[in-house]
């Protein structure tokens, strides 16, 4: 299988280092989830309740590959101390609390049992078991996946009425009903411009819930891939190889019929619970796909790191318009492989 990763394995006491961007996507996986419309998009709001326990799963990776136990012991007592530290009890808690774990134990099993494979493998590998495990429990407890999928839309709600709730409560302070007195054109088009945010969160919470099996998965493994990177930082015994840069993102071409399953379950009529099925399909793959859009327009744009702050930010702004050129890259990719055409022949 072709993957993510292309580099070669580094020698079994090196570690990576850099710690810019690794900080810089730390500091996004676990502040993003907690800001509108991140917060009503993204299943998990406690990311770290995700990311320890994997990172616990590598530590104990790297002990059984010749690394040091003192870290392995560490990262495990600080797993168990987030998850047991966790969001008060309720549904949702225990839901995110359980595919942490779960998460953790399949990521670990995956590193352990196939050490040969890099990254990207081993976490497919680990969503699968995950999620095969994770649906074969919810019929073991009453309403099934039905309830599975009733917590996570609760819990999306309840953001999107913490969100409105919140700035009611701001535009209703001394200080805003002054500056509305003194700046009432201004306040005028920032009163406008949140009600159109309020509407577009209450949309998005009305209608994520159907996708969190994608959204949960894309989530995931975003939060096993920044597990991979620090612990490669810190411990080292290295259990595969780094993770390539994104300009350098490949995976599978056989994954184009994730695309094209999700696409027909989607469009033939009469398939019922499938068509949702089929939308989380079409969401996942053409996440991966748009990435790897997004890696075949740096490799050849070659932007400096301002360039590449410029076109991010450009990306974030016209993010519809920029996720259809990704895609529409990334499957390109599939058939001409632009990055091998454009290396010179040796």
């Amino acid at each position: 299988m072709t993957d993510a990763v292309v580099e070669p394995t580094p020698p079994a006491d090196t570690r990576e280092r850099g710690w810019r961007r690794v900080v810089g996507a730390l500091a996004l996986l676990l502040l993003l989830p907690a800001m509108p419309p991140f917060s009503v998009v993204l299943p998990m709001a406690e990311t770290a309740l995700v990311l320890v326990p994997a990172l616990a799963a590598c530590a104990l990776a790297g002990w059984k590959a010749g690394g040091r136990p003192f870290l392995a012991v560490l990262w495990v007592a600080f797993a168990t101390w987030v998850v047991a530290a966790g969001p008060a009890k309720s549904d949702y808690a225990l839901l995110v609390r359980g595919w942490g774990v779960l998460v953790a134990v399949a990521f670990g099993a995956w590193a352990i049992l196939w050490p040969a494979r890099s990254f990207f493998p081993r976490a497919l590998a680990t969503l699968g078991t995950a999620f095969a495990i994770g649906l074969l429990s919810t019929f073991a407890v009453p309403g099934g996946p039905a309830r599975v999928r009733q917590v996570f839309a609760s819990e999306t709600l309840r953001r999107a009425d913490a969100f409105e709730s919140d700035w009611q409560v701001r535009l209703t302070t001394k200080d805003w009903q002054e500056f509305r007195a003194t700046n009432a054109e201004s306040a005028a088009w920032f009163e406008k411009a949140l009600e159109e945010q309020r509407a577009m969160v209450r949309r998005t919470a009305e209608s994520s819930p159907s996708l969190f099996p994608a959204l949960l998965a894309l989530e995931t493994l975003a939060a096993l891939g920044l597990a991979w990177a620090l612990y490669h930082r810190v411990g080292r015994a290295r259990i595969g190889a780094p993770l390539a840069r994104l300009r350098e993102f490949r995976f599978n071409d056989q994954f184009i019929w994730g695309l094209v399953s999700g696409l027909a379950l989607l469009v033939v009529p009469g398939l019922g619970p499938l068509s949702g099925l089929g939308s989380n399909l079409l969401v996942f793959a053409g996440a991966l796909y748009g990435l790897r859009g997004a890696g075949v327009a740096l490799f050849f744009l070659a932007p400096g790191r301002v360039m590449t702050v410029v076109l991010v930010s450009v990306s974030v702004l016209f993010a519809g318009a920029a996720g259809v050129i990704f895609v529409g890259l990334g499957l390109g990719d599939t058939w001409m492989d632009w990055r091998r055409r454009a290396r010179p022949s040796t």
